[in-house]
């Protein structure tokens, strides 16, 4: 029996309702940062508010949701792709309250992105919009086609980001080319990993500096970075990493999973 099996199934979602989900796109400029720690966490924060969340692995190549999980998916958003499934059916209950939608893993295929899958990609964010109050998109790294397409799909950007150099510099990048390419002028950051009281809002601080300094001059509107909150180093994420579990189901009071609260907190102010 699958995992996904033995998982309360999350409040079934509305088709009749008229509202739409706020989608938002938790993406990084560099790997390895706790992006899909953060989306699952996040999620699971936000089902606690009685809010119906649906996590979309937007990492079409290498995706690995499932993975955070703990998922075995016998369909992934590559059948629905290719017609020998149902979207409905790829959706499946997570650990945490939630959904989840998840991709393939080495789908050569995806790494670039085609008309096809373009148009692909849209119809479902489309279909599952109206169905929930949440959708996250758990992108990729980087500022791929494929990343950033999956980023322009998204109502609000959440850029994860932790206090060593070389992510600051890509995150940096990143914020760089969503202005450039799609006319974001509000970036929301999450700093993870820090190791001191204060440090998310240091890098916010020189990430915005940065910014004001390379990219807001001649922009129509300049483009602002709005702290989140910080994760702290906390050896209880690495732990349920390894193990696959939501920090935010097996230690709720460690204190990277009352961060992820906070901000799950911040987002729904």
């Amino acid at each position: 029996m699958s995992a996904a099996s033995t998982q309360a199934r999350p409040a079934a979602p509305n088709p009749a309702s008229t509202s739409r989900a706020r989608i938002t796109a938790v993406t990084s400029g560099k790997g390895g940062v706790g992006k899909t720690f953060v989306s699952c966490n996040l999620a699971a924060a936000l089902a606690r508010q009685g809010r119906r969340v649906l996590v979309l692995d937007a990492d079409l190549g290498l995706a690995n949701l499932d993975v955070m999980l703990n998922l075995a998916p016998k369909i992934t958003l590559h059948d629905v792709f290719t017609g020998k499934s149902t979207l409905q059916d790829a959706i499946l209950p997570a650990p945490g309250g939630f959904s989840a939608l998840l991709a393939g893993s080495g789908m050569v295929e995806y790494s670039r992105m085609t008309p096809e899958v373009r148009d692909q990609l849209l119809a479902v964010i489309e279909q599952v919009a109206p169905r929930y109050d949440h959708v996250i998109l758990d992108t990729g790294a980087g500022i791929s086609d494929v990343v950033l397409y999956a980023v322009s799909l998204a109502d609000e950007v959440l850029l994860v980001v932790t206090p060593e150099p070389t992510s600051m510099t890509d995150a940096y990048a990143t914020i760089k080319v969503l202005a450039a390419t799609q006319g974001r002028h509000k970036v929301q950051l999450v700093v993870n990993q820090a190791r001191r009281h204060g440090e998310g809002r240091a890098v916010c601080l020189q990430l915005q500096q940065v910014v004001d300094r390379f990219v807001n001059p001649g922009q129509p509107s300049p483009v602002r970075l709005q702290l989140l909150g910080q994760v702290p180093l906390d050896i209880a994420v690495r732990d349920s990493v390894l193990r696959r579990q939501l920090l935010l189901e097996t230690l709720p009071g460690a204190p990277a999973a009352a961060a992820v609260a906070a901000v799950a907190a911040q987002l729904l102010d």
